[in-house]
């Protein structure tokens, strides 16, 4: 996929960050789990009943959506049709979908 210019890589970064704050919402719900979403422009922070913390946010010179968890750092790449990992080729809905997992102390699943 060749690079966007930063007003198409901003308008398609929006749009996933609003489908995941929506999802977000609709597994923590589906999962009774307490996950405060707190977003600001393109930062998403989700907070967690023990406190912890995942950050969800936009890197428009990188084009990458980074997401920093307890189980790590991540960068996400839209391949066209999807986010993925830079690292691991790991879809984002999947990635964070564990980290979620894993820091609620229960199974959220994004879809």
């Amino acid at each position: 996929m060749p690079p966007l210019n930063e007003t198409e890589f901003l308008a398609l970064a929006g749009a996933a960050l609003d489908k995941l704050e929506a999802d977000i919402e609709a597994a923590a719900d589906a999962a009774d789990a307490d996950v405060e979403i707190n977003r600001t422009g393109n930062v998403m922070e989700l907070e967690f009943e023990d406190g912890s913390k995942i950050i969800v946010n936009s890197q428009a010179p990188m084009q990458e959506l980074w997401v920093a968890a307890k189980a790590g750092g991540f960068h996400f790449r839209h391949d066209g049709a999807r986010w993925v990992d830079t690292r691991s080729g790991a879809e984002l809905y999947a990635a964070l979908s564990g980290y979620m997992s894993l820091q609620a102390g229960t199974t959220l699943t994004l879809k």
